[in-house]
């Protein structure tokens, strides 16, 4: 690593994040309509297209990446690096690439002292594709805003039957979205390295899910016509 930030280059990463099944990233509403959509998906307050924040796909990847490496928690603590496994915060190791990838490449978890320098991965909210978005104009007629509406239930396990219904709104699968996400190269940097764990961390999330309710179904993703990782 540079003891000093020179800033060589930015290398863009891009691709189109698809939905493989419905995907929710929740969104609220400001006022509650009497029979309305209690658990509406994000959209942007303009046209009321859905987006998926670039935090919300930072913050899944670090996750993954921190517990693939063993990094939830560590920070330190009058300069001893200890793991706290009770709060279980986002790794504030403030290592270098070789010993936490996490730190370098997403920020040390407030840890203010560190000699790492700046974030080097910038994510951008991913937006939907004109493509998905001309489909999903059929929707309106139904009474739907660019979304499905899932509904949910609780089975009485002595009635074995359902209550407690719940509407929950997901954008359906096969959505895309624009991926854009921009790596920061710095003087001194192994850039062929950082590539490798940002490859990494993508693969753990098409593995896993993205947004909420993943355990039941929602989520799955792939990013398709990926670039910009080449070398990794």
């Amino acid at each position: 690593m540079a003891d000093k930030w020179i800033l060589e280059k930015h290398v863009p990463i891009t691709g189109v994040l698809n939905c493989k099944t419905g995907t929710r990233i929740g969104g609220s509403k400001e006022e509650l309509e009497i029979g309305g959509m209690e658990n509406p998906i994000l959209r942007d307050p303009v046209d009321k297209l859905p987006y998926i924040p670039g935090s919300s796909i930072k913050g899944k990847m670090r996750t993954l990446l921190e517990y693939t490496y063993d990094r939830v928690g560590w920070k330190w603590i009058e300069k001893k690096l200890i793991q706290d496994t009770v709060h279980g915060e986002p790794c504030g190791c403030g290592q270098k690439l070789d010993d936490c990838p996490v730190c370098t490449l997403f920020g040390p978890h407030k840890n203010t002292s560190h000699n790492l320098g700046p974030s080097r991965l910038i994510f951008r909210d991913a937006q939907i594709t004109k493509e998905s978005a001309d489909k999903l104009k059929a929707l309106i007629q139904e009474g739907l805003l660019y979304a499905e509406v899932k509904t949910e239930n609780i089975i009485n396990r002595r009635s074995g039957t359902a209550e407690h219904p719940r509407p929950m709104e997901r954008v359906p699968k096969d959505t895309k979205f624009d991926f854009n996400v921009t790596l920061r190269v710095f003087k001194g940097d192994d850039e062929a390295k950082m590539k490798k764990y940002i490859k990494e961390g993508l693969e753990l999330l098409q593995k896993d899910y993205l947004g909420g309710s993943g355990t039941r179904g929602y989520g799955w993703i792939e990013i398709q016509d990926l670039k910009g990782l080449d070398g990794a």
